[in-house]
């Protein structure tokens, strides 16, 4: 793969509603659009880091220092036989994941339209279509929360996933069992605010037939995570705690978790987060596709990885409009049916970007040669 020029624009789109977690609450969504140009095709990405290094110690700032003073140079001077070499040839810089991804992803666009094939096709990936769900955030009342529960089940969504904190939990599953039942495929995502103190909350949780509990313990845990899940019957899925092949081995090893959520961005890219899908294949640990509040590029990368066979929990990747007034890619990303996404055929992420919308957005850019 010859790369003839890298271009990087800096976006902010404000998002429809507040997304509250124990992070923060956030308006609006910066992010980096990445564009590998080579052989005449484009392949394209996005940076998942937030503006502040709350998910993990990257930020959007980290991201284009990293990109622009260590990856890209390289990538324009060294050949790669494969975007599955890529990992490899940067394998010397410590973390900085979501950079590696992000230029690790718009490669692999690049490679499959080179190919002729989907991304999907490219990857390994099985399924035509994938079943997704939603996650709601942090509402400020019981009554706005079974509000949206209600009308995201009335969109078909496949998997409710609700974020809670300590105080504002069991009450908030509670309520939502009690008006819609215990058919409904229903999920807590914790985003590390819980410790050992707290088991006896999270033991509470039991009772309400939850999919899973998500990341309840530090982020950077397997140990404590070993512990609780011991004394858990709802599985614990492990979304901080997990950036590398590696990680997973030693957690599944230990017993810290039944499941796994894999972010592209978080374990460096689509070549690693292949990878753990086939050791958790091969150990019959689930998996599934979490979201980061992506734009149109970053759904339709999370589409691509979501159709490999192991993926059988609903991922995040809900249609566009759940989070934006206008998308930058077309078609917006869309359910096909209640609760499923249709994965593309067309060569590459099956999606084309919309420049105008892109501009209109645009915080700043710069292309390398």
């Amino acid at each position: 793969m010859k790369i003839d020029k890298v271009k990087l624009e800096r976006l902010r789109m404000p998002l429809l509603s507040p997304f509250q977690t124990s992070f923060g609450t956030e308006t609006e969504r910066e992010f980096i659009l990445i564009s590998v140009y080579g052989d005449g095709h484009v392949g394209y990405a996005e940076s998942v880091a937030m503006e502040s290094p709350a998910y993990n110690e990257e930020t959007i700032d980290t991201v284009w220092h990293v990109a622009e003073q260590f990856i890209i140079p390289q990538i324009l001077k060294e050949e790669l036989e494969s975007p599955a070499d890529f990992s490899k040839m940067f394998s010397w810089i410590r973390r900085n994941n979501m950079a590696k991804s992000a230029i690790e992803g718009a490669l692999w666009d690049l490679y499959a339209k080179q190919k002729g094939v989907s991304l999907s096709k490219a990857l390994g990936g099985e399924k035509e279509e994938i079943e997704v769900g939603v996650s709601i955030g942090i509402e400020p009342t019981v009554e706005g929360l079974l509000k949206k529960v209600e009308n995201f089940l009335a969109e078909g969504y496949k998997k409710i996933k609700v974020k809670i904190k300590p105080g504002i939990d069991v009450e908030r599953i509670k309520a939502i069992r009690e008006t819609f039942g215990y058919e409904i495929p229903l999920m807590a995502d914790a985003n590390s605010a819980y410790t050992l103190d707290h088991i006896d909350t999270l033991k509470e949780l039991d009772q309400y037939g939850l999919i899973m509990i998500e990341q309840p313990l530090a982020h950077d845990d397997i140990v404590d995570h070993a512990k609780l899940q011991r004394e858990l019957q709802t599985p614990i899925c492990l979304d901080e705690s997990i950036h590398s092949v590696e990680d997973a081995r030693k957690a599944i090893e230990l017993g810290s978790c039944k499941i796994i959520n894999i972010k592209i961005g978080r374990v460096g890219g689509l070549t690693e987060a292949k990878k753990i899908h086939d050791l958790c294949q091969s150990h019959g640990i689930p998996v599934w596709c979490g979201g980061m509040l992506e734009a149109g590029v970053g759904r339709a990368h999370n589409i691509a990885i979501a159709s490999l066979s192991n993926f059988t929990i609903p991922g995040d990747t809900s249609a566009s409009k759940r989070y934006w007034a206008e998308d930058i890619v077309e078609p917006e990303v869309t359910l096909s049916k209640p609760g499923i996404v249709a994965v593309p055929k067309e060569a590459g992420i099956g999606y084309s970007i919309v420049q105008e919308k892109v501009d209109k957005y645009l915080l700043d850019v710069k292309v390398y040669k």
